[in-house]
């Protein structure tokens, strides 16, 4: 059993039967008392982020999860359904698990698939991505500013904010943890 000093931003943690994501971790040795490990922990199948002291050296429970690369192949219905790029196998994620990942999810997309016991956990993209706007109000002629912003639907359908000099075709590149808009891309 390891401990949590082993513990690293990623790793999952079995508490109390659940899953747990580590977001971040911090170990803290006070000039009085003894070390311990400040994490913020985010639940696996409900998305809920919380924060949890360990003691130092105290014994914890790691799961074993196993992350692939799938490439994305098409929604269905609900579901969204991927390829494993090493055996071709084709998997099909609910879209509860996938969640806000399908806001920034192309077709022919490598994504990570992290896996428990053959139970998908969560879907992870990229940090950023590069979508196309498909649609945004017509740019104001002479407005470089980066004071306004606009709302612009890009091509999975997400709408974002982008700079008002924006116009309907041009290619932005996309966090895929907030949403933010990051930038233009020049073809």
């Amino acid at each position: 059993m390891a401990t949590t000093n082993d513990i690293k931003n990623g790793s999952v943690l079995s508490i109390d039967g659940q899953l747990w994501n580590v977001i971040e971790f911090q170990h803290v040795k006070p000039g009085k008392g003894g070390a311990f490990v400040r994490t913020k922990l985010k639940n696996v199948l409900s998305g809920k982020t919380v924060d949890r002291t360990f003691n130092a050296g105290t014994k914890i429970d790691f799961a074993t999860v196993d992350r692939r690369d799938f490439q994305y192949l098409y929604k269905d219905g609900e579901d969204f359904v991927f390829m494993n790029t090493s055996d071709y196998d084709q998997v099909t994620i609910p879209a509860a698990i996938v969640g806000d990942a399908a806001n920034f999810m192309l077709e022919q997309q490598v994504a990570t698939i992290a896996t428990h016991e053959g139970d998908p956990l969560y879907v992870e993209l990229p940090a950023s991505v590069i979508l196309e706007v498909t649609y945004t109000e017509p740019g104001l002629q002479g407005d470089r500013s980066s004071a306004g912003t606009k709302p612009a639907t890009v091509e999975t359908g997400y709408e974002i904010q982008v700079p008002l000099f924006l116009e309907t075709g041009t290619k932005v590149k996309v966090d895929t943890r907030t949403g933010a808009y990051l930038g233009r891309i020049n073809d």
